[in-house]
């Protein structure tokens, strides 16, 4: 069975193409393509609240070319989901509007806590799913989701307005910083043997420059000093030396000091990357739509 999804988020536009197999035990994702966009509209909500023309444009052409590339692929079910820089444009109805008229896309825009749910969805506690209790950190360009996972159920979940391309533009607020230490300490207080799984691309890149095998996890050490390492490159020898792609490079070391902090804040030592993110959870919920339609 095969289906497509876009993740509309502050840093980049993506497109997954998966096949899904279900042995009657476990489903299987299997990824046929996914294709990757830095439109970055969190440049102009963070600092002007509004997505301009330019970046409208750009959207569009982006989700166009994406829903070429769906109708080629013919999947059974298909969704467009958008986060944090379309949850604070102040013009966000409006760009859902034009969306939907130019590409012919409904794009839901969801709540922090609902990014979180399908984050949880994706698998992103695959690798950690042994323990009992484990914090899921997702870093996006605009915002962090933090979810606190007891034997595989979400208890407590909250995103804050903290993100690499917020944090690289300077329109990181410190009460939300704040807010988020806060909601860590009293959310994880006392909890002996408390892992993180972490998502998104600077921590999947980040995990990649560490050279540790798959599966296994991060240390909050290893991690410092790959961030300490990374902050003494330039941007310009990140993509010449280290081979990170220019938007990647200038939000990586935003992105892995709010891991840092979350964990440090946290008390958590070992952070697991299963390298999956929201497109992969958005795949999950059709697939689940899809079978309660009852269709196999």
């Amino acid at each position: 069975m095969k289906f497509a999804a876009i993740d509309i988020g502050s840093n980049a536009i993506r497109l997954l193409l998966c096949q899904v197999e279900d042995d009657g035990e476990e489903i299987y994702l299997k990824k046929n393509a996914f294709l990757r966009v830095p439109v970055r509209l969190g440049t102009d909500v963070f600092e002007t609240q509004r997505i301009s023309e330019k970046k409208i444009e750009n959207l569009v052409d982006g989700i166009t070319a994406f829903k070429h590339l769906i109708n080629a692929y013919d999947p059974i079910r298909c969704a467009a989901y958008a986060t944090a820089a379309m949850r604070e444009a102040e013009n966000s109805e409006e760009v859902v509007e034009i969306l939907k008229q130019r590409t012919g896309f409904d794009v839901e825009v969801i709540d922090g806590r609902r990014e979180a749910e399908i984050l949880h969805l994706s698998g992103s506690r695959a690798k950690s799913g042994k323990k009992k209790q484990c914090l899921l950190i997702d870093v996006g360009g605009g915002s962090t989701e933090v979810a606190l996972i007891l034997d595989r159920k979400i208890v407590k979940a909250k995103a804050f307005n903290l993100g690499s391309l917020r944090l690289l533009n300077g329109t990181d607020a410190k009460s939300e910083w704040q807010s988020l230490r806060k909601w860590i300490v009293d959310n994880t207080a006392n909890r002996k043997g408390l892992v993180a799984a972490g998502s998104g691309g600077s921590i999947s890149k980040i995990f990649n420059l560490s050279r540790i095998k798959a599966g296994k996890p991060l240390s909050y050490n290893k991690l410092k000093d790959i961030c300490a390492g990374l902050a003494d490159y330039s941007l310009e020898d990140r993509i010449r030396v280290l081979d990170l792609k220019p938007d990647r490079a200038d939000v990586i070391v935003p992105a892995g000091s709010i891991f840092l902090a979350i964990m440090d804040w946290a008390g958590i030592n070992k952070l697991y990357v299963p390298r999956l993110g929201l497109v992969d959870g958005i795949i999950r919920v059709l697939y689940d739509r899809h079978k309660k339609s009852g269709h196999k």
